[in-house]
């Protein structure tokens, strides 16, 4: 917030332009990203660090050209490509066909590039998500037991059971 008119304060377009700088990178290879870091490293690439990378960078690529914050604190991944399914402006079975490719992926490079298609389609519905999660998500998917609990986190959040919010019944006001 700005705090002299209160309004939504944007992130200044250069910074939005070093962050999508990442896109196709590995972590640390980008200057532009390293004043954007806050993952300690001993010189080597972290997970956490290739995680906060990937997350910079698909934050920078879902901002470009929004007014609204793109970031919304507890809207999930899963939650997130829900609205995309829902939203007319992509056929649900070729959301769920690149769902499915970025949650099979089995490493975070292609994790990562497959979340871009995804991103950039939530970005052309304005669909914000939580990218502190998602860093925590990124950096889960290293490792197999935890990529398991973020498939199965998106998953059910993604393919939430009962009906669905627009096709409910309505409540009898007798």
């Amino acid at each position: 917030m700005d705090p002299r008119s209160k309004a939504p304060m944007e992130p200044p377009g250069e910074d939005l332009a070093a962050l999508r700088s990442g896109l196709g990178h590995t972590a640390a290879t980008v200057p532009a990203l390293w004043p954007f870091y806050t993952s300690s490293t001993d010189g080597q690439v972290t997970p956490e660090l290739e995680a906060e990378h990937a997350a910079l960078s698909l934050y920078g690529l879902h901002q470009q050209s929004q007014r609204r914050p793109m970031h919304k604190p507890r809207a999930s991944v899963g939650e997130a490509l829900r609205a995309l399914r829902r939203s007319d402006r992509f056929s649900e079975e070729a959301v769920d066909r690149r769902v499915a490719a970025a949650v099979n992926a089995t490493s975070v490079p292609t994790l990562v590039y497959r979340l871009r298609g995804l991103v950039t389609q939530l970005r052309t519905i304005g669909q914000p998500l939580d990218y502190d999660r998602l860093l925590r998500d990124i950096k889960d998917w290293h490792y197999p037991e935890s990529r398991r609990r973020v498939r199965r986190s998106w998953g059910l959040a993604y393919h939430t059971w009962g009906s669905r919010p627009d096709t409910e019944a309505p409540v009898n006001a007798s």
